[in-house]
């Protein structure tokens, strides 16, 4: 029964990942990180500058000098193959970290084969797995060097170099360096830092220009790789982005909250190595990674589900429940799933973020710390007591989140569109063209209709000459939103916009004098319940 559960599981894995595959291929925009790499190359292989690289999507080169050289042999084939290698290399990489998942668990053996086949089909189906194939990226082999360092499945006397490979192609695995520290593993932690130190000046001899422009520049300028504050970058400096926090505050209160939350994930992971659970305390340490980078995108979040595993695999109903709700937001989009359903911007906010809040949550609990690691079966309360626990947990925290108003500017839905955009009649469907317009428009300051969609609600319509500026509150006691207003045709100015909730929203026309002459709230909720019927 269990061999056929096995197969079955495998077979699974196989059609997703040949489903996934031929989706990807059939996307016009298939594999555009990987197209980025390919190109950067190509220019650095003919002599042109790596980090002024541009891809047709605008997108740049944003590694250290050493991962042109690892990557530099992919110019050797066509684009093509290349795809269809890294895909097949991507799903590799997949089997191989379902394997160190098994083992992590460290259950009987004969239950291990149709573990790691679940796990290798849960991954498949997780969002930052799927979001690798897409964009063709190197996130989920540089999680697997780091994991087969953390583990301690490479031999004694090598531990530590893929650490430091791995974090000369991307900087965040730095953070095991300090979790080698903290378990006392000073010499995998010196073998790193070696490694990584050797592999930046082997880069800073072939590359010169490049590595200076890199450490000097490149570096730092992370926006470099797109809008910081969008949903796709569910890091503790991209929820507080969206959260809104003033330029000169965020720097400070970031760092201040990367240090606490990585200070109790390192202490938590050497606790878990302590009581022999290498493959949680690594697993732990990575995602402290995920929310310490300033930048993680949904490829970067493979360590959040593979928390969620092992989080499903313990033995308490707590930490089960857990790993359940943490990995039902690795798999689906809860914000765009649940936003629907969600009535107070506060609890919308959370769903929206729940990968962030969640990999913050496990960094500074621990997977429970030594629960997982000990049975405690004597003093385990009793499992209606546990799920009346979890249930109360669970209330309080919505609850919470249901009195919060949207924070000001915590909105990365929001866009104003400009005079290029008319044309568009996603964007200005309430009137099109002179006549339309001229015949819309009424005495009343602002006039509008609103559209909703399944992640966001748009606004546009028409002011009346009274009207100078036009300004939208997305929260109480937020920032105004300026709202362009648009001459596309005479005698007619149009605006659109568009928000991810009309809950707490308020439009305000001023008039010249800088003075309040109409205010809409109730109205905007009432045209968008409209809408919505």
């Amino acid at each position: 029964m269990r061999d056929r559960r096995v197969a079955l599981a495998w077979a699974a894995f196989v059609v997703v990942a040949l489903v996934s595959g031929v989706l990807v291929l059939t996307r016009h925009d298939r594999l555009s990180d990987l197209h980025i790499y390919y190109g950067a190359l190509s220019d650095l292989h003919a002599g042109r500058p790596l980090y002024e690289y541009r891809a047709r999507n605008g997108g740049p080169f944003t590694y250290p000098p050493f991962a042109a050289l690892v990557l530099g042999p992919i110019t050797a084939v066509s684009e093509g193959v290349l795809q269809g290698v890294w895909l097949v290399a991507t799903c590799a990489a997949v089997v191989a970290i379902a394997g160190l998942v098994g083992v992590a668990l460290t259950i009987r053996l004969s239950h291990r084969p149709l573990v790691v086949a679940v796990a290798a089909l849960v991954l498949m189906l997780s969002a930052p797995v799927q979001s690798n194939l897409r964009f063709g990226q190197v996130s989920i082999f540089i999680v697997l060097l780091a994991l087969l360092d953390g583990m301690d499945v490479v031999p004694p006397r090598m531990r530590g170099v893929l650490v430091g490979v791995a974090a000369a192609i991307k900087l965040t695995p730095l953070l095991f360096v300090a979790y080698f520290l903290a378990t006392g593993r000073y010499r995998d932690a010196g073998r790193a830092v070696a490694t990584f130190v050797a592999c930046a000046g082997l880069a800073a001899v072939v590359l010169p220009d490049e590595s200076w422009t890199y450490w000097t520049e490149a570096v730092r300028q992370t926006s470099r790789i797109g809008n910081l504050a969008s949903l796709g970058n569910q890091s503790v400096h991209g929820m507080l982005l969206r959260i809104g926090v003033d330029e000169a505050t965020l720097p400070v209160l970031w760092a201040a909250l990367v240090a606490v939350i990585c200070g109790a994930a390192l202490l938590r992971a050497r606790q878990l190595a302590t009581h022999g659970r290498p493959g949680h305390a690594a697993v732990l340490v990575g995602c402290g990674t995920v929310a310490a980078s300033p930048v993680s995108w949904t490829h970067h979040q493979v360590w959040p589900v593979l928390a969620a595993m092992l989080l499903v695999g313990a033995s308490g109903i707590t930490q089960r429940v857990a790993g359940a709700a943490l990995l039902a937001a690795m798999v689906v989009s809860l914000g765009a799933v649940l936003g629907p359903v969600s009535t107070r911007p506060g609890v919308q906010f959370l769903f929206e973020n729940a990968r962030a809040v969640g990999v913050c949550l496990l960094c500074l609990t621990g997977f429970g710390g030594v629960a997982v690691a000990t049975a405690r079966s004597n003093r385990r309360p009793a499992a209606g007591r546990a799920w009346l626990r979890v249930g109360v947990t669970a209330t309080v925290a919505l609850a919470f989140f249901a009195v919060q108003p949207l924070p000001a500017g915590a909105d990365p839905t929001f866009k104003a569109y400009t005079l290029d955009d008319v044309v568009n009649p996603r964007y200005f469907f309430v009137c099109r063209g002179p006549a339309e317009c001229a015949a819309y428009a009424t005495a009343a300051p602002v006039t509008f209709g609103t559209r909703a969609e399944k992640t966001k609600v748009r606004v546009n319509g028409v002011v009346s000459a009274r009207v100078a500026r036009l300004a939208y509150y997305s929260a109480p006691g937020g920032a105004p939103r300026d709202i362009p207003l648009l001459a596309a045709y005479p005698g007619t100015r149009t605006f659109s916009f568009r928000s991810a909730s009309m809950a707490h929203g308020r439009l305000i026309a001023y008039d010249a004098d800088g003075q309040p002459v109409a205010s809409y709230d109730d109205e905007l909720a009432a045209a968008l319940e409209t809408a919505t019927r």
